[in-house]
């Protein structure tokens, strides 16, 4: 443990900062995850709302520097694809 006030104040918060990013992490990626499932499941509306969702959380993270953003784009992509490719079949 340091000694150094600014040191022990340091810690406490890159400690809660890391309990955040995680929890929006976990969340994040809960939501792209329904958002697949979704596709695969064949829904089309509930893969659209999940669609939007995820496509929320994932411009959100990139806000707070939690993922590149040529990652969520990259991301948002893939979904979208696989949206309208779903969407072209029904």
């Amino acid at each position: 443990m340091p000694n150094i006030k600014s040191a022990v104040k340091r810690v406490k918060t890159n400690e809660k900062r890391r309990a955040l990013n995680a929890s929006q992490k976990s969340a994040l990626r809960t939501a792209v995850r329904t958002a697949d499932q979704a596709v695969v499941a064949t829904d089309v509306d509930a893969a659209k709302a999940a669609l939007i969702f995820a496509t929320k959380k994932l411009d959100k993270a990139v806000t707070k520097g939690l993922i590149h953003k040529n990652a969520a784009s990259r991301k948002k992509s893939r979904l979208a694809k696989k949206l309208n490719a779903l969407s072209a079949k029904a």
